[in-house]
């Protein structure tokens, strides 16, 4: 069936349905995306301290490292061009002498943990993320990799991955990874419309992904990601169904379809290359995450929490029908580690307990570290009702239901909570059962505006400027 078929058909389901402008009308509010709770906005930034950081993270890793291990997320910041959709930290340079330091400056974080933790890290994670990972140099990312494993074990079940640039992944980045543990690969796709393409200063032909992704195949990574997203200034539904037909013809083993986060609000963002006026509204948005989603569904995709479908053969889906699925700041993920730490500028870290997020400028991360000091600039300690709202939150995001039939689980502002909840259940959003909540399959595309109605911090406090991304 041709996709311009597909699309027809689609049109009409949806508009029997009634569900799209209703719905996507209501609903599409601006709100976290939830890969943490508090959400950054609303840390206790005046209470947090560098002491308490280290405490919380102590304490997790002592609880945890044996049993668990940890993860590492690294941030490379560096990009040669500046993509208008992407709202990560970065430096666009075409300078590579910029590697060496940065990843000097990365170890010589990794030390000061090192020092600080009791015992040996095990670990279980590592994740490079970036800016463009594949910046850098194969022999540098060996460099950078050897170094952080020279002061850890290695827990049993350990996966290792990274981010790469369909446009610069060469072989020898992805054998160099291979060699070092690595067996998943992350490519941004987002879009194969050359018009689409310009609009984001994105270009990169099929040829180039096709390319990296049978290299990886080749070599022998166990799994492979495509990045693909919907809502992009002047895509069309046509446009998101020509690129999953692209897709489906190298099969990724998982792919993230996620929504375009329009925040060009934040500093350092690139996205001002676009008016407004050139993004899809809310209504085409959900269609194109509709149709999208059907595709992929034919194809053979599992829809997997929110935004990521997988195949049958890949360990997110496997962690999912495990009941082991977890989500953290470097999205979900098959394992779940109480203690993630986070290396280079920008970066967050998680030991459930507390979070804390890096110095931004490199300039100033440079500095910090060769003083010796962890180059934390922001954070927040949770609250006991902090982590049992941040539990309920992780386990809609993660399993679609929640309960709190478990006195632990309780929170005062419960009945607030369900009464929210209730004008979902009216628009078959979610279901309630006895103590708790189910999101139904209606619902799944609208998991954020269930979790806000957790979310007691944003209730209490609704933002007077602009903080979120739309819902929808």
């Amino acid at each position: 069936m041709s996709y311009f078929k597909k699309i027809n058909e689609r049109n009409f389901d949806l508009n029997c349905l009634g569900m799209c402008n209703s719905l996507v009308n209501k609903y599409n509010v601006a709100g976290p995306r939830y890969t943490s709770y508090p959400t950054v906005p609303y840390w206790d930034n005046l209470s947090f301290s560098l002491k308490k950081w280290k405490e919380s993270l102590s304490l997790s890793f002592e609880e945890s490292n044996i049993s668990q291990g940890i993860s590492l997320y690294i941030h490379l910041p560096f990009c040669e061009s500046m993509c208008t959709f992407c709202g990560c930290n970065k430096r666009i340079t075409k300078r590579h002498d910029v590697e060496e330091p940065y990843i000097k400056a990365v170890l010589k974080e990794w030390s000061l943990y090192c020092k600080l933790l009791k015992g040996r890290p095990k670990i279980k994670e590592i994740h490079i993320g970036g800016g463009t990972p594949t910046f850098f140099s194969s022999e540098n990312l060996e460099f950078l990799v050897k170094g952080i494993l020279r002061k850890a074990n290695l827990a049993d079940d350990y996966e290792f991955s990274f981010e790469g640039h369909p446009n610069n992944t060469t072989r020898e980045h992805l054998q160099t990874l291979y060699n070092l543990g690595f067996t998943r690969v992350s490519f941004g796709v987002q879009d194969y419309n050359e018009t689409v393409q310009k609009a984001i200063n994105r270009i990169q032909p099929f040829e180039n992904v096709k390319k990296a992704t049978l290299i990886a195949r080749e070599i022998g990574y166990t799994s492979i990601g495509h990045d693909i997203i919907f809502g992009l200034p002047f895509q069309t539904e046509i446009d998101v169904a020509k690129t999953i037909e692209l897709t489906k013809e190298l099969m990724p083993d998982r792919i993230a379809f996620y929504s375009y986060a329009h925040v060009p609000w934040l500093k350092g963002n690139g996205q001002r290359g676009y008016k407004e006026t050139n993004l899809p509204s809310g209504d085409s948005k959900r269609k194109q995450y509709e149709l999208g989603k059907e595709f992929l569904s034919d194809a053979g995709y599992y829809e997997v929490g929110m935004d990521h479908f997988a195949l049958e053969s890949d360990s997110l889906f496997q962690a999912m029908k495990a009941d082991t699925l977890h989500r953290n700041f470097m999205g979900y993920t098959a394992s779940k580690t109480q203690t993630m730490i986070g290396l280079g500028v920008s970066s967050i870290s998680d030991s459930w307990y507390g979070f804390s997020q890096n110095v931004k400028g490199i300039e100033e991360y440079y500095h910090l570290v060769e003083q010796h000091i962890i180059p934390v600039y922001r954070g927040h300690i949770l609250s006991t009702e902090d982590l049992i709202i941040r539990q309920h939150i992780l386990n809609l995001m993660c399993h679609f239901e929640t309960s709190w039939s478990n006195k632990s689980l309780y929170v005062n502002e419960l009945s607030d909570i369900v009464n929210k909840l209730k004008e979902m259940e009216t628009d078959g959003l979610v279901i309630f059962e006895k103590e708790g909540i189910k999101v139904t399959k209606k619902g799944q595309p609208y998991v954020r505006n269930v979790c806000m109605a957790f979310d007691v911090l944003l209730q209490r406090k609704q933002p007077k400027t602009k903080l979120f991304s739309m819902t929808v």
